[in-house]
């Protein structure tokens, strides 16, 4: 089936909130300068969200979501290939992540956990890092040339 990744226009930000308050997952920052979200669908709608934080060569992969009825099928993975795949398009090299409860997910999609102080600082200082994730998530980290997905 074919699927679609298109960039998030500001209407459909509060339905992406929605759902990702509805799953604990952070929404404080969504519209703040820098957040890049897209939607991943196919002709039977939305399979989920994802966006990245782009600083440089390294990106936190931040506010992936599927929703209930499409959980199960794959999908999750989907929306990470296709978040990937535009991070490529950006230039970057590295993505990394903060997670409380999907660290075996990520890992089986080439994540690696690390230490969260092994993060540039410029990934540190974003919000998710400096307060939104707690001090207790699992950081991992991808290198883009060496992922698979």
């Amino acid at each position: 089936m074919t699927r679609s990744v298109t960039p998030l226009t500001n209407a459909e930000r509060p339905a992406l909130a929605r759902l990702l308050a509805a799953n604990s997952l952070p929404t404080d920052d969504l519209d703040e300068p820098g957040r890049r979200f897209w939607r991943v669908a196919d002709a039977r709608g939305t399979l989920g969200y994802g966006g990245l934080e782009v600083h440089g060569a390294d990106a936190l992969l931040r506010s992936v979501v599927v929703p209930d009825e499409r959980r199960g099928a794959g999908n999750g993975r989907a929306v990470v290939a296709a978040v990937r795949a535009q991070a490529v398009t950006l230039g970057v090299e590295r993505l990394w992540l903060l997670t409380t409860d999907a660290a075996g997910f990520f890992e089986r999609l080439g994540f690696q956990r690390v230490e969260r102080m092994s993060a540039p600082p410029a990934i540190q200082s974003s919000a998710q890092f400096a307060g939104l994730c707690p001090g207790t998530a699992v950081c991992l980290r991808a290198d883009l040339a060496r992922a698979t997905a």
